[in-house]
């Protein structure tokens, strides 16, 4: 199984690992694009003003354009500690036991605007790139992640569990992946779908499919895993599940 992740727009500071090596990450297929954009953040990162206005950035955030400008030579960290925010506060990788890691290690992978999608051991600078974000000179990274990234996510092999937000499931679609909507269920028995707290509830799913000790492989399987954490899954349709929570 693997468990597709959003990244996050806040990246963890520092790391004590190499300067990036992209031949150190997975899917090594889309190393050709990854050093273009990488390049292309970095020098851009030269002009600040383009940087901010290209990135949506302000003033304020000048320090993120440094990050870019150093992609090159500033230390990694694994992907999976690299990413912050809700959903990876309620993942909670710094409670997990040695062997919940390994596990974790094999099934979770994350959505990348630079990367395309890396490993959670993946070793990752910091850096600043949205998946809405146009660089220039370039096109959409929608454009130019999706003719390299759907055949590389579609020849996976293993059932897929797609948690990403909806600008990052756009870089690349993945036939067959089972989604899941988080929604909220009244009295009454009707449900809308959660924004606010969307995040955490999906953090807390990954958490359970990347820990259990038996390989989800099915749909059932997946409702099952997520029931003996507390949480109820259920079928909208052949691979869409919605994650109930309260009102």
């Amino acid at each position: 199984m693997l468990v597709l992740l959003p990244p996050s727009e806040t990246k963890a500071t520092g790391g004590d690992g190499p300067a990036l090596d992209l031949d150190t990450l997975a899917f090594g297929e889309l190393n050709p694009l990854r050093r273009k954009l990488a390049d292309a953040l970095v020098d851009l990162a030269a002009d600040v003003p383009a940087s901010l206005a290209a990135l949506g950035l302000s003033e304020r955030q000048r320090d993120e354009v440094e990050r870019n400008a150093r992609l090159w030579t500033a230390p990694t960290m694994p992907a999976l500690r690299r990413y912050t925010g809700v959903l990876y506060d309620a993942l909670d990788v710094d409670g997990f036991s040695a062997a919940q890691l390994a596990r974790a290690q094999r099934r979770l992978a994350v959505a990348s605007a630079l990367f395309g999608v890396v490993r959670a051991a993946d070793p990752i600078p910091a850096y600043r790139l949205s998946g809405g974000s146009t660089l220039p000179g370039f096109g959409t990274l929608r454009s130019l992640w999706r003719p390299v990234l759907e055949p590389v996510l579609a020849d996976v092999g293993e059932l897929v569990v797609d948690l990403r937000s909806g600008t990052y499931a756009a870089l690349a679609r993945v036939p067959g992946a089972v989604t899941v909507r988080v929604v909220t269920e009244d009295s009454a028995g009707r449900r809308k779908t959660v924004s606010h707290h969307n995040k955490a509830y999906k953090g807390r799913l990954a958490a359970a499919l990347a820990t259990t000790r038996t390989e989800p492989s099915t749909v059932d399987k997946l409702v099952s895993v997520a029931a003996r954490s507390g949480m109820t899954l259920e079928r909208e349709g052949e691979r869409e599940l919605a994650l109930v929570t309260g009102p």
